[in-house]
């Protein structure tokens, strides 16, 4: 069942299945809360109380709002896991991945660990080099299409390349789903503020974070030359012993839509690491 939580002059849905400890899953750009309809059901079986979220402008959420950057999203979740009476694990992925370590930072008492699948967390940096790689280059010039003119036709050709096969049994109808959203009046001008927000506000607080991180990455994620890389750097700037990261061989920048058993047993296994 929907429900809806009033925060900064808007309103956000989100759906709460389960019973135990809290988990709250944060999507990416230009999907819901259906982003997360594998994962869901696999984490209330592990015996987790979820609640999945749609942005704002996303999904079931209102629309107009007047900034989408990460620490707005950070505040959001913040506000949602003090409303559910945590604490909680977050799970964010892409741009949540990004506001779940602002959260952490930020609300310490409230977060007792993150996982961050496909992050946008760090400050991005590019070089002429990386249009080299074919996977990065396509994916990166039908994104830049999508945001800049909210071109429905570019996102679907970047989420063809974000989704290497194997793609899930019901690709057309989410593919079909994620469209007709879009579509809504005042979504793209969502999915263009969150595409022009950057990194940096998540980046500076990662040295912050006192929960342990969980980062999963696709090995064939089309935003990074080096998915493996990427997730290391992550590591690498949160304090010492704190970060761990987990590749999932084949998954391109949806591995919990990808591989929902993968993601689902690693983030349960960091879990309980996490509780003993």
């Amino acid at each position: 069942m929907t429900e809806y939580l009033n925060v900064d002059g808007g309103t956000l849905a989100y759906e709460v299945t389960g019973s135990g400890p809290l988990v709250v899953l944060a999507h990416g750009i230009g999907n819901d809360r259906e982003a997360f309809r594998f994962v869901t059901p696999l984490l209330v079986a592990a015996g987790y109380r979820v609640a999945a979220l749609d942005l704002r402008g996303c999904g079931e959420s209102s629309v107009g709002w007047k900034s989408c950057t990460r620490t707005d999203i950070a505040g959001d979740l913040i506000a949602l896991i003090t409303h559910l009476g945590g604490p909680a694990v977050l799970v964010g992925h892409s741009i949540s991945g990004g506001a779940a370590t602002i959260a952490a930072a930020k609300a310490p008492a409230l977060i007792t660990a993150v996982v961050e699948l496909a992050p946008f967390t760090r400050k991005l940096s590019y070089s002429l080099g990386d249009f080299r790689v074919a996977r990065y280059r396509q994916g990166a010039l039908n994104l830049l299409g999508a945001g800049l003119f909210g071109n429905i036709a570019r996102w679907r050709r970047y989420l063809e390349i974000a989704y290497p096969q194997p793609r899930p049994a019901d690709w057309d109808a989410s593919l079909a789903h994620i469209e007709s959203k879009l579509r809504e009046p005042g979504r793209m001008k969502s999915f263009q503020l969150m595409g022009r927000s950057t990194p940096a506000d998540a980046a500076a607080q990662l040295g912050n974070v006192r929960c342990p991180v969980l980062i999963i990455e696709g090995a064939q994620d089309p935003d990074w030359v080096n998915p493996r890389a990427e997730g290391e750097a992550i590591v690498a700037a949160l304090p010492a012993g704190l970060g761990r990261l987990e590749m999932i061989a084949g998954a391109g920048h949806y591995p919990h839509v990808q591989f929902p058993e993968q993601v689902v047993a690693a983030t349960v296994s960091f879990l309980a690491t996490v509780r003993a």
